[in-house]
């Protein structure tokens, strides 16, 4: 068996990449490793990867359709697709839209067009997002709520993502699974997010920035559930007419921020400076995750809380950057 998997040297990517080869896959990474955060940890991840026999890697960009396409003729033998390469980050997209487009739009359809040429392809799992939620009011989040209305346009391309999945489902036949993940950290992290931005800071002696003045609420989940639930998907395709299914990867608890900034002072055994202020354009107040449609089809089960993630994550922390 062999998997591709798109987004490798990213947070989510490369976990998988690795738990994939811990149960004797073949894994094809690609990644088109982009300036948007930090290069050197996405090295740092690839280098983990490469040092494994299974895994072989190609440096690409999503939406180069020329060398996407090649790889159905160099890699005739793959037979699944977990696409977890993306323009990540709600707040980046107010700057930079045209990245969204061409990553999350262009990219999806280009993945799907080299689903289509794979002759041997069983299941394509690909990753949508809390964030088509949008501002929605009713808790916890269903797979069954109208996501309509996202508030960024980060959010709208991942609803687009699930609508031209559907679309190709629907057309071709192709098996695919929708992952909408809520809030994942852990270890090897993306250092845009609270996590990574919090911890550096309140090691360094400056003040963390606490968006809604600290009324935020979030359903963290720790990067190991996750992959648990991604593999979970995977080995499930759809049966369904169209073949395309939708679930939520969340923990099924929403944590007040500053519960979740305490946690992280008690592990890192420093206290937080912390600038209060106004919310954040299209960001939301809060997330929490219905996870009754993954335990039931997937036996999808997370079962690590804040109090055993953050200090998981610290750890991690304090050994890659030598703090």
């Amino acid at each position: 068996m062999t998997v591709l998997v798109t987004g490798a040297a990213g947070f989510i990517g490369y976990h998988v990449a690795e738990a994939l080869m811990m149960r004797g896959t073949d894994v094809l990474g690609i990644d088109n490793l982009n300036a948007y955060y930090d290069v050197n940890l996405k090295v740092a991840r690839l280098k983990r990867l490469e040092a494994k026999q299974k895994f072989s890697f190609r440096k690409l960009d999503l939406a180069d359709r020329t060398g996407m396409l090649k790889l159905a003729d160099e890699f005739p033998g793959i037979d699944g697709i977990v696409h977890l390469g993306a323009q990540a980050g709600v707040r980046y997209s107010l700057e930079n839209p045209f990245a969204y487009v061409e990553s999350n739009l262009m990219g999806q359809v280009v993945v799907l067009e080299l689903a289509r040429k794979l002759k041997d392809l069983r299941h394509t799992v690909y990753a949508s997002s809390s964030s088509v939620y949008g501002g929605n009011t009713k808790l916890p989040f269903s797979v069954g709520d109208a996501v309509e209305t996202p508030v960024s346009l980060y959010a709208a391309t991942k609803r687009a993502d699930e609508l031209i999945c559907h679309t190709y489902a629907h057309l071709y036949g192709l098996k695919l699974t929708g992952l909408r993940f809520f809030t994942v950290y852990g270890p090897w992290g993306r250092p845009d997010m609270a996590p990574m931005l919090f911890a550096r800071a309140i090691l360094k002696g400056e003040p963390i920035r606490v968006f809604n003045n600290g009324e935020m609420w979030r359903d963290f989940t720790f990067i190991d559930d996750i992959v648990g639930g991604v593999l979970a998907a995977f080995d499930h395709p759809p049966e369904s007419l169209p073949p395309h299914r939708i679930y939520n990867l969340g923990n099924n608890k929403s944590e007040k921020l500053t519960d979740f900034i305490a946690a992280l002072e008690s592990a890192l055994g420093r206290e937080a400076a912390k600038t209060f202020e106004p919310m954040q354009a299209g960001d939301v107040e809060k997330t929490y995750a219905d996870i009754e449609k993954s335990r039931r089809d997937l036996g999808y089960a997370p079962t690590t809380p804040i109090s055993q993630g953050v200090p998981k994550f610290v750890e991690w922390y304090r050994d890659f950057y030598g703090v």
